[in-house]
């Protein structure tokens, strides 16, 4: 039995949606880009179910928002939100760049 720590790899059927995120992530704001597609490489496949539907929520905040999010400058309203974007930056923050 795996360990429920360890990644799960998405299903295939998952792929589709999975680009199409991708593509979400890239912003205006090279910051954002960097932060959210590192993310959904080490860390989406973990989010619960309620959290992979709100992630594309998250995605439909203009820029300004969700820099002000990222950097602590400001929180989201949404409490399931403002969750989100603190289990982000964990997640980014938690894993090494290798460039």
């Amino acid at each position: 039995m795996a360990d429920s720590t360890e990644s799960q790899p998405l299903p295939a059927a998952d792929d589709r949606e999975l680009q199409r995120l991708r593509w979400q992530c890239r912003r205006g704001m090279l910051e954002l880009d960097h932060l959210l597609g590192r993310f959904l490489d080490l860390g989406y496949a973990e989010l619960s179910e309620a959290e992979r539907q709100d992630f594309p929520v998250l995605l439909g905040e203009p820029d300004p928002h969700l820099s002000d999010w990222f950097m602590e400058r400001s929180e989201a309203p949404d409490p399931r939100l403002r969750a989100l974007v603190a289990r982000i930056l964990a997640v980014v923050s938690e894993s090494p760049r290798i460039d």
